[in-house]
């Protein structure tokens, strides 16, 4: 535990007030409500089937798009409600960008597929678009690695260059929050140690928010740990919240220690 990163000190990016979420008739998350420290890694932690994707997905409106889902209860960025009838989705998911499980390169080049969405915020200078290609790759240290081949076809990369190049492309459009699922599950070691390295380097400019059942991987690389647990009813609820080396070293609750040491899960 002596290598996790220091607490973060900053104010909440994002905060959750009361907020429950439902898919259909189903219950699926039930009143949370915690703070998101800027600049800092948070990790959402708990067993399958407990709504960490589910509350992933709240900061930036993608359970919208699932047929019958709705919400209640307020998510503020930067203390302005996202879920008000005038709030711009498109605008909301370029400040809060996402990366996936498996990569989710686009049948494209690796240049088209890092401007893409430069050139959707209406950026059509070559010299520009070149310029954001440059930085976003070398913020994901893959610029040296791809800058010779860039009209290749983004899916032959390997699967470690892939996820990143899918967490460059979300930095190509400037976000203030990157929303990461399970995006390591899929990778090999050596490939989940630069992500993880990655992470750390993002989190001094960027709030990172991401699901993970490795619980070395939430101990190594967040500053904030969300122990999440479905309760008898089937309702995905905030169990525990806390900086994680608090968590980790000293759970105030029973159940999260059975978690976090492997006991259930």
């Amino acid at each position: 535990m002596e290598d996790m990163p220091d607490a973060p000190l900053s104010k909440a990016k994002l905060k959750t007030r009361s907020v429950n979420l439902y898919y259909g008739s189903h219950h699926a998350l039930g009143d949370i409500t915690f703070d998101i420290p800027a600049c800092a890694i948070t990790a959402i932690i708990g067993p399958s089937g407990c709504g960490k994707s589910s509350l992933l997905r709240l900061f930036n409106r993608m359970n919208d798009l699932i047929p019958g889902a709705s919400t209640d209860g307020d998510v503020f960025l930067n203390d302005v409600p996202i879920y008000n009838k005038g709030m711009d989705v498109v605008s909301l998911r370029q400040k809060v960008g996402m990366v996936f499980q498996k990569p989710n390169v686009f049948p494209m080049s690796i240049y088209e597929n890092i401007v893409i969405g430069p050139k959707h915020q209406g950026v059509k200078s070559k010299k520009r678009l070149a310029e954001i290609f440059e930085r976003s790759l070398t913020q994901v240290a893959l610029w040296d690695e791809v800058k010779d081949i860039m009209n290749k076809p983004g899916q032959s990369l390997a699967m470690g260059q892939q996820q990143r190049l899918c967490i460059a492309r979300a930095l190509a459009v400037q976000p203030e929050v990157l929303l990461m699922d399970e995006s390591c599950s899929a990778l090999d070691p050596e490939s989940t140690m630069k992500i993880e390295d990655l992470m750390q380097e993002l989190a001094e400019k960027y709030t990172i928010i991401i699901v993970t059942h490795n619980m070395e991987q939430a101990a190594r690389v967040s500053h904030m740990s969300a122990f999440m647990m479905i309760d008898e009813n089937k309702i995905g609820r905030l169990h525990e919240y806390s900086e994680t080396q608090e968590m980790f070293i000293s759970p105030k609750d029973k159940l999260t220690e059975d978690y976090i040491t492997g006991r259930f899960g």
